[in-house]
C-alpha cells in the first residue's frame, strides 16, 4: 500500500522544488527522488488534506544537526547560499534556530562573512563549527565542509544517545530499587512492628534489624531531609569553585573503569575535533585550542592547553598529548604526524575509541542488570525472613 509524501527538494541547477509522490514508504520515496537527478530537503508522509502528517519541535541539538544537513544538501546542488539560509530558516524545527539563521542571513547581506555571522549565535554554532566554516569559506569548498559538519553532528549524537540509553535503565532500576525500599521500611514494616508490639516476646535478631531500620527512616526522616538539602548545597557551592571541579574530575579519571572510560569517550571527541578541522585546512595549533571543548573535564582540557603550548613552541603533537589521551591514541598520532596522515589518524582514533565506549557500555549494562536485581531481591528476600521468623517465633509461643 502506498502513501502520499511531500517533498522539498533541489535540483541539479540549484532550484528548490517542492511537489507530492507516491510510495511504499519513505526510503521508496527518497530512491525515487534520487533516480529523478532530485536532491531530498524534506520527506514527509502527508495526511489527506495535503499537509505534513507531524511538524515536530526538534530539540536545540537535533535542529542543528538537521540544519546542518539540510544546508550541506542544498550546497551540494548548488543552491547559493543567501538561497539556501532563507530556505532553511522556514525549516529549522526550532525558533531560536530559526531566528539565528534569519540574524546570520541578514549579517551575511550587509558584508559579513558567513563564519563571523555564526560567531555571533555560539548556542547553536560552536568553535569548531565556525572554524569550519572560515576554513570552508577561504578554500572555496564550503558544500563540502558542511557535508563534514552534518557527519561529525550525527556521529556525536549516536554516540552521545547510546551512552543516554545504555545509562537509562540501570539508573530507572536503581530509582525503583530505592523507592521500594522506602515503602517496605516506612509503611509495611511500621504496621508489622505494631502487631509484633502487641504480641511482646523476645524478637530474632534479623526482625530487631529490621525494626532498627524502619524506626531510622520513619523517625528520622527529617534528618536525612537536612542532610540530604546540606549535602546538595555543599555540592552546588563546589560545583562553583574551579579549583573544587579541577581536583573533583582529575580525581575521577582515576577511578576504576569509570576513569578509562571517560579518558577514552573524551579522546574520541578530541581526536575527531582535530581530525575534521586539519581536514578542513585549519592549522595545527588553533585546531588544537579548540579541540579542547570536545570534552567537559577540565583535568583533560588542561593537559589539551598544554600541549597547545608545546606544539608552540615546536614540540611534537604525539608527545604533548602523552599523559592526556590515552596510549593507543598517542600512539596513532605520532604515526600521524611522520607519515604526514595527521588528520586521518585522528580520526581512525575517534572511530576506535567510539566502539570502544559503546562495548564497554554495553558490557557494564549487562553487568549491572542483573546487579540490581539481585540486589533488590536480597532487599526483599530479608525483609520477608525477618517477617516470617518473627511470625514462628510468635506461633511457636503461642503453641
Amino acid at each position: 500500500m502506498s502513501a502520499r509524501y511531500r517533498y522539498r527538494a533541489a535540483t541539479v541547477a540549484g532550484q528548490v522544488v517542492e511537489g507530492v509522490l507516491h510510495a511504499p514508504s519513505r526510503q521508496t520515496a527518497l530512491e525515487e527522488l534520487r533516480r529523478q537527478r532530485l536532491y531530498p530537503v524534506e520527506v514527509d508522509e502527508a495526511t489527506a488534506a495535503g499537509r505534513p502528517a507531524s511538524a515536530p519541535h526538534l530539540s536545540r541539538r537535533a535542529a542543528v544537526a538537521l540544519w546542518t544537513r539540510s544546508a550541506a544538501t542544498l550546497l551540494a546542488a548548488g543552491v547559493p547560499l543567501d538561497r539556501a539560509l532563507a530556505f532553511t530558516a522556514t525549516q529549522a524545527g526550532h525558533d531560536g534556530l530559526a531566528d539565528a539563521v534569519r540574524d546570520v542571513r541578514r549579517a551575511v547581506q550587509g558584508g559579513a562573512s558567513f563564519a563571523e555571522a555564526l560567531a555571533r549565535h555560539d548556542r547553536y554554532f560552536d568553535s569548531l563549527f565556525v572554524a569550519m566554516v572560515s576554513a570552508g569559506e577561504a578554500s572555496g569548498a564550503l558544500d563540502f565542509v558542511f557535508e563534514r559538519l552534518a557527519e561529525h553532528l550525527d556521529e556525536a549524537a549516536e554516540l552521545r544517545s547510546h551512552v543516554q540509553s545504555a545509562l537509562l535503565y540501570p539508573a530507572l532500576m536503581a530509582i525503583v530499587a530505592c523507592v521500594g525500599a522506602i515503602v517496605l521500611l516506612g509503611f509495611v514494616v511500621p504496621r508489622f512492628a505494631t502487631i509484633l508490639a502487641d504480641m511482646g516476646g523476645t524478637l530474632p535478631a534479623s526482625t530487631r534489624l529490621l525494626l532498627a531500620a524502619s524506626r531510622l527512616v520513619t523517625a528520622g526522616w527529617w534528618v536525612w531531609l537536612l542532610a540530604g538539602g546540606g549535602a546538595l548545597y555543599a555540592l552546588r557551592r563546589a560545583a562553583t569553585q574551579p579549583q573544587t571541579r579541577r581536583r573533583w574530575h582529575g580525581a575521577r579519571l582515576g577511578w576504576p573503569w569509570v576513569g578509562d572510560l571517560e579518558r577514552k569517550y573524551a579522546a574520541a571527541g578530541v581526536a575527531r575535533t582535530l581530525g575534521l578541522l586539519l581536514k578542513s585546512g585549519v592549522p595545527a595549533l588553533p585546531a588544537l585550542k579548540i579541540a579542547r571543548n570536545a570534552t567537559s573535564n577540565l583535568a583533560l582540557q588542561e593537559g589539551v592547553d598544554r600541549a597547545a603550548a608545546a606544539v608552540a613552541e615546536g614540540g611534537a603533537l604525539a608527545a604533548a598529548l602523552d599523559g592526556t589521551l590515552p596510549p593507543l591514541a598517542v600512539q596513532m598520532i605520532a604515526v600521524g604526524e611522520e607519515s604526514g596522515r595527521l588528520e586521518e589518524l585522528c580520526l581512525r582514533v575517534a572511530n576506535t575509541y567510539d566502539g570502544e565506549v559503546r562495548r564497554a557500555l554495553r558490557s557494564a549494562v549487562a553487568m549491572l542488570e542483573p546487579t540490581l536485581i539481585l540486589v533488590f531481591g536480597a532487599l526483599v528476600g530479608f525483609v520477608a525472613l525477618a517477617m516470617l521468623q518473627a511470625i514462628y517465633g510468635i506461633n511457636v509461643r503461642t503453641f
